[in-house]
């Protein structure tokens, strides 16, 4: 992410660059589409860093660093996740023999006790 954050900074810096945000977008809808239809993994890997390179560039646009919204990202949902299994051992029950709905529960409840 920082190494596309700085590649990305420097083509803008000389121009090389969409003059609005819509090209941003719509080029995450085009990227979207194309690991959608990607047919093998190696089509669907280069496929997936694109996208991820064009989400990056929105991040850019609006201001956000995508290497620190998504440490956050992470962050609450390790946070969210371990209350799941908290919610699992409460029941005492292993988390696979959860019922997705039961997993999406305590998800719920986890994302209600943030503030």
């Amino acid at each position: 992410l920082v190494q596309s954050q700085e590649i990305q900074n420097r083509a803008a810096r000389v121009g090389f660059d969409w003059p609005e945000i819509e090209g941003v977008l719509d080029k995450i809808k085009e990227e979207i589409n194309e690991v959608r239809d990607a047919t093998d993994k190696v089509e669907l890997e280069g496929e997936l860093g694109d996208l991820l390179f064009a989400l990056v560039n929105l991040a850019r646009w609006k201001g956000v660093d995508a290497e620190d919204a998504l440490r956050d990202t992470n962050r609450k949902f390790k946070k969210r996740f371990a209350y799941v299994e908290s919610g699992a051992r409460d029941l005492g029950r292993r988390l696979p023999e959860l019922s997705l709905e039961e997993m999406e529960s305590f998800w719920q409840a986890a994302k209600k006790m943030e503030f």
